[in-house]
């Protein structure tokens, strides 16, 4: 009833898991990923503890090949599992049980594994391998979390599950990153979970877009070049344009950092014509100064 790819990226060392089935809420079962040493997807009928024992013997220095084997041989119910790891070297390991639902299969390639069952037809391991490799390289522009997203596509455009789409997960963690959930605000990396969408691969493309367009816009290179921040504006805006990535850039990097009021207001305008509550926290910003300008135009209700 899934679709999964574990991968490394042996130039970052990151290791992720992207997975999509038409159940909600994906990403508390299948994907299971430490910075360091492992990835795992855990599906069909899904052992959840294959995530935990896995990880932690490869942590303990089982290479993927003997972690699966290990978690496989405890499990008097293998043959209804299917069950991909790649550790920390990019070696991988995948099986699927003779009991998992047609169409299903696997296919693994260097520091990657994809597999799927309940599928509508056969080809969709194959083609999430393509697309994956097709995007590997230091010039493909795309780190390892925008490949899997495009394993993902590759899946869903070759048949995907047979019911549909529901749920989509992916993590990727840099080496060091734990189990647990990974911000921007502390260690790189991706954690999103669409947990009941209609079209949950594009709700994902979404959070990732948002993402990097504040990630890209909260730069100091960028914002401490006035040409520079407009056009990275412009380009976040492109990219997903919505009031709080608006309102940091009118407020820190024009108003704040270039002296460019007039402009800030212009921006902030619509904004606060759609939400007055920005103006209340436009007011209690302590790094604004008390004869900002922003502060005469825009007024609060407290």
């Amino acid at each position: 009833m899934t679709y999964s790819i574990v991968a490394f990226d042996e130039e970052t060392g990151e290791l992720g898991v992207g997975v999509q089935t038409h159940r909600p809420a994906v990403g508390s079962i299948v994907p299971w990923v430490k910075g360091g040493v492992g990835a795992v997807a855990t599906q069909a009928s899904a052992n959840a503890r294959y995530g935990t024992q896995a990880l932690e013997l490869l942590k303990n220095g089982l290479d993927a090949e003997h972690a699966l084997a290990a978690v496989l041989a405890g499990d008097d119910e293998r043959e209804r599992r299917q069950v991909a790891i790649v550790d920390s070297r990019g070696m991988v390991a995948a099986f699927t049980g003779s009991m998992a639902l047609e169409a299903k299969g696997s296919v693994q390639g260097k520091g990657f594994s994809c597999q799927a069952n309940m599928m509508l037809g056969s080809g969709v391991p194959e083609a999430m391998a393509s697309a994956f490799e097709a995007s590997s390289g230091s010039g493909s522009g795309s780190g390892l979390d925008r490949r899997i997203l495009g394993a993902l596509d590759a899946a869903q455009a070759a048949g995907g599950d047979v019911r549909g789409m529901q749920s989509v997960a992916l993590q990727v963690r840099p080496p060091g990153g734990g189990v647990g959930p990974v911000t921007r605000l502390t260690l790189p990396g991706t954690d999103f979970r669409v947990d009941h969408a209609a079209d949950p691969l594009q709700e994902l493309r979404s959070l990732m877009d948002n993402r990097d367009a504040e990630n890209l816009m909260g730069s100091d290179e960028v914002t401490d070049s006035l040409e520079r921040a407009r056009s990275e504006f412009s380009r976040a805006s492109r990219m997903v344009f919505h009031g709080e990535m608006a309102f940091w850039y009118a407020v820190r990097t024009l108003s704040m950092k270039h002296q460019e009021h007039d402009e800030a207001i212009a921006l902030l305008v619509p904004i606060m014509e759609k939400n007055p509550n920005w103006a209340v926290l436009l007011h209690r910003l302590p790094e604004l100064s008390d004869d900002s300008p922003l502060r005469e135009r825009f007024t609060s209700s407290e």
